[in-house]
């Protein structure tokens, strides 16, 4: 059955996954993968009453299947492909989730949407989970470093173009497709992949990784059955590389391919907005402490960063809280005066508060390349006359400088207080953090529900 698949990337990344002995998985990627379990259940419990999952959820009341797959964070159940729509707006909806600091991927929200819908409906081991999981996450980013930066710049989400192959691998490793069908499972997620980020700032981001997972799910579900596709789709001169790209070095997305881990490379946000804005988050946050309660008294605020802070979050008068996400001015402000950044400080309330918007026009951007991404240098300018400057070199939760697991602990305890009981919240972490040892995965369902 797979001798007519020719050679190249496609094949290499569908005889990698659907080739792939779960013993083999080295142990540092079976915690980083409960690490990311543990970050992206708790962002989709905390989303799971933001007004963009609900008026989705509305949308679609109509046309919902049968109730064999969970809604974290929420009691009803559904068909196993409107939960992983759902699952993956609630869990990107906050814009708290990981990132692949590389290509800027946000590689859970698609793959576990995806796969613990899956789980629910067709028992999977903890073990199993563990491993498809890796291995969805792995593709996902591999096929973005193959992509990106040039995908990227073009105006495409990488989150939504190439989440749906991340969840095509879990979902197809746990349904044991051998490499024909994962090779069609890449080719059908890959004619629907989308995602464009002019519409960063409106519910339409958090849609890309629920669409990338619905997607994926159906890709791997529709292979299993015969359903055919390219089996070239990234590498052919009209397929996703190419056609999505510009010069796409394919050949990146498979050097050392089960060897290295790119899933290592992940990191965990510990601020609810766009993660370029997070090394200025940690220096307000700094002056703040150096200040006292003298934040009436500034002047002006200067901040030199990297050129993407002004290209993903230059929104200077934001309106709402998913706006204020993509705004390094309100981001600034904010933290200037609470002295620290919640994902309630993304609020369309806290947005439109008075001081807020007072101090958003003092605060001023300089472009400079020599900056890092993760680094920021600030100067505050009070009206006394006195200065106060910050560096900051790395910002929290970049890899140089990456969340415990007690701080992803307690990220998932913050949000997830107010919608499960303390008893429901430590029940469920713990059993996230055990998730390799279930009998069955999908049983994490009823405790991310709440029960």
């Amino acid at each position: 059955m797979d001798g007519s698949l020719k050679s190249g990337v496609t094949r290499e990344l569908a005889e990698f996954v659907a080739g792939f002995d779960k013993s083999s998985l080295p142990q540092e990627v079976r915690h980083q993968v409960a690490r990311s379990l543990v970050n992206w259940a708790g962002c989709a419990v905390g989303g799971s009453a933001h007004p963009a999952l609900l008026k989705a959820m509305e949308a679609f009341k109509p046309f919902l299947g049968s109730g064999h797959a969970s809604i974290v964070g929420r009691t009803e159940r559904v068909d196993a492909l409107h939960a992983a729509l759902f699952n993956g707006i609630s869990s990107h909806v906050l814009d708290f989730d990981d990132t692949h600091h590389a290509t800027l991927v946000h590689p859970s929200g698609p793959v576990f949407s995806a796969l613990l819908a899956l789980s629910e409906f067709y028992p999977i081991d903890g073990e199993t989970f563990v491993t498809a999981i890796a291995l969805g996450i792995e593709v996902e980013c591999r096929i973005a470093l193959g992509v990106c930066p040039a995908h990227y710049d073009i105006g495409w989400h990488v989150t939504g173009t190439v989440g749906g192959f991340g969840a095509a691998a879990a979902v197809g490793y746990a349904l044991k497709l051998d490499v024909q069908q994962m090779s069609w499972a890449f080719g059908i997620a890959a004619t629907q992949a989308a995602g464009l980020r002019e519409v960063f700032g409106t519910m339409c981001k958090s849609l890309h990784p629920g669409r990338a997972a619905q997607s994926g799910l159906s890709a791997a579900l529709m292979a299993q059955q015969g359903f055919t596709s390219s089996e070239r789709v990234l590498e052919a001169p009209r397929g996703f590389g190419h056609v999505l790209s510009v010069n796409p070095h394919l050949s990146d997305s498979v050097i050392d391919l089960g060897k290295r881990w790119v899933v290592m490379d992940n990191a965990f946000k510990p601020y609810a907005c766009g993660l370029v804005i997070h090394p200025i988050i940690d220096g307000c946050i700094s002056l703040h402490k150096q200040m006292g309660t003298r934040t009436d008294a500034i002047e002006r605020v200067h901040l030199r960063v990297h050129p993407l802070v002004l290209e993903l979050t230059g929104k200077s008068e934001p309106r709402t809280g998913l706006e204020g996400k993509f705004s390094v001015y309100h981001s600034a402000a904010v933290v200037l005066l609470d002295g620290m950044s919640t994902s309630k400080h993304y609020t369309d309330a806290v947005v439109n508060r008075l001081d807020v918007i007072a101090l958003r026009p003092k605060v001023s951007v300089e472009i400079d390349r020599s900056v890092a991404v993760d680094e920021a240098f600030l100067v505050i300018e009070l009206k006394d006359g006195s200065v106060l400057s910050q560096h900051v070199e790395h910002a929290l939760g970049s890899l140089e400088k990456p969340m415990s697991d007690a701080d992803i602990n307690l990220k998932f305890l913050d949000l997830t207080a107010g919608k499960f009981s303390k008893e429901q919240s430590h029940q469920a972490l713990e059993q996230c953090w055990l998730v390799s040892q279930l009998t069955n995965a999908g049983d994490l369902g009823a405790l991310l529900r709440g029960e």
